[in-house]
């Protein structure tokens, strides 16, 4: 499934919105039923592919769909995991392990990836991009 959101979403407090390399105005993607635990789904928001995670504890989290070691869109389709307390995104091609959170590459030197802030408001996931 790719989801489309275009519009943007009233602003509301983020004191729980993950940390981010970029931020911008908040979009309804979809409903958190609509995604399943532990599994990727991207997300097309003004023109930009994002990777939309939810966790099996109904944490939602988004990266770039972008792969920055092969430039492929492949993100969605990463394995979700962790590192200690961080949730991180493996990437489906090569592997490399990026914190969910903020986009950290955390298994060797390289290029991090976009991390966007989340919010689940009445059921609805909204990020800002």
């Amino acid at each position: 499934m790719t989801i489309t959101a275009d519009s943007p979403a009233p602003a509301a407090p983020t004191d729980d919105a993950p940390l981010a390399l970029s931020a911008g105005a908040w979009h309804s993607v979809c409903n958190l039923a609509d995604l399943e635990p532990n599994w990727g789904e991207a997300a097309l928001i003004g023109g930009r592919q994002i990777a939309v995670f939810r966790l099996a504890t109904d944490e939602v989290f988004a990266v770039e769909q972008r792969d920055p070691a092969t430039e492929a869109h492949v993100m969605a389709r990463g394995i979700v995991g962790s590192r200690g307390e961080r949730r991180t995104i493996a990437s489906p091609l090569h592997k490399q392990v990026y914190d969910l959170a903020t986009g950290e590459r955390l298994d060797g030197p390289g290029t991090s990836i976009a991390a966007f802030p989340t919010r689940v408001v009445n059921g609805i996931v909204e990020i800002a991009a």
